[in-house]
C-alpha cells in the first residue's frame, strides 16, 4: 500500500530535516522547499496529498502561496507549522483553506495527528492557538480589508519590497521589467494612500503580507 505523499516547506533547513526524520517512517516525503515561490512551483509538479508549510518564508509567504495552491489544487491538504502565535493569522490561514495550524513548539505527535486528521478530511488547530481564535473570527481590521483589494502580483511586490529587495532584484524574481515593478509599487501606494517605502513595509507587516 502506497504511503501518503507529503511535501515540506520551511526556510530553516535544520528544522525541515528534523520534520523529515519524524515523518518518513509513515509518509513519503516527495519534496522540500525553502521559499513560497518554490512551494507553488514544485507542489504543482508533485501533487502531494499534504503540504506542511511555514508561514514566514522569503519571496512569498506561506499563507499567500497556500491560498493560491488551494485554488489550483483543492484536494491537497494544507497544514501550517509556524512560530507565529497570532490567532488572527491562524484564522486567516484556516479561512484560506488550511486544515491545520500548529506551532513549532508543539509536541511532535501533534503534527502526526494533524496530518492523520487532514487525510480524513478533518481539521486540527493546536490548543495554544485555538483558545484565542474565537475573538479573532469576528474581527475585521480595516488594514486586512485594504490588503484584500490588492492583486496577487501587487502583494508579491509588496512582500519583496518589505524584505529589502531592490527593484532590479524583484524584477529578476518575478521575471518582469524594473519599470513594471515600479508601476506596481506606486499603484499600491496610490491605492493605500501611502507616501513612503517605510509606510509600505509597516502596512505589509500589519496586513500579514510580510510575516516575521
Amino acid at each position: 500500500m502506497a504511503l501518503p505523499r507529503l511535501m515540506l516547506a520551511d526556510d530553516h533547513t535544520i528544522l525541515m530535516e528534523g520534520f523529515r526524520k519524524l515523518l518518513e517512517p509513515q509518509y513519503e516525503i516527495v519534496g522540500t522547499v525553502s521559499d513560497g515561490r518554490a512551494l507553488m512551483e514544485m507542489a504543482m509538479q508533485l501533487n502531494p496529498d499534504v503540504i506542511v508549510a511555514d508561514i514566514g518564508m522569503p519571496l512569498m509567504n506561506g499563507l499567500e502561496a497556500g491560498l493560491r495552491l488551494k485554488q489550483q489544487m483543492p484536494t491537497t491538504k494544507l497544514i501550517f507549522l509556524t512560530m507565529n502565535e497570532d490567532p488572527d493569522l491562524a484564522v486567516e490561514a484556516m479561512r484560506s483553506g488550511a486544515c491545520g495550524y500548529l506551532l513549532k513548539t508543539s509536541a511532535p505527535d501533534e503534527l502526526i495527528r494533524a496530518i492523520q486528521l487532514a487525510l480524513k478530511g478533518k481539521s486540527y488547530v493546536t490548543p495554544q492557538i485555538a483558545r484565542g481564535m474565537q475573538k479573532s473570527f469576528i474581527k475585521n481590521p480595516s488594514v486586512k480589508g485594504q490588503a484584500k483589494t490588492l492583486t496577487p502580483r501587487q502583494r508579491e511586490v509588496v512582500q519583496l519590497l518589505a524584505e529589502g529587495k531592490s527593484m532590479k532584484e524583484i524584477a529578476h524574481i518575478l521575471k518582469v521589467t524594473p519599470r513594471t515593478v515600479a508601476f506596481h509599487k506606486y499603484r499600491v501606494m496610490e491605492v493605500l494612500s501611502i507616501e513612503t517605502t517605510a509606510e509600505l513595509i509597516q502596512f505589509a507587516i500589519k496586513s500579514k503580507i510580510l510575516v516575521k
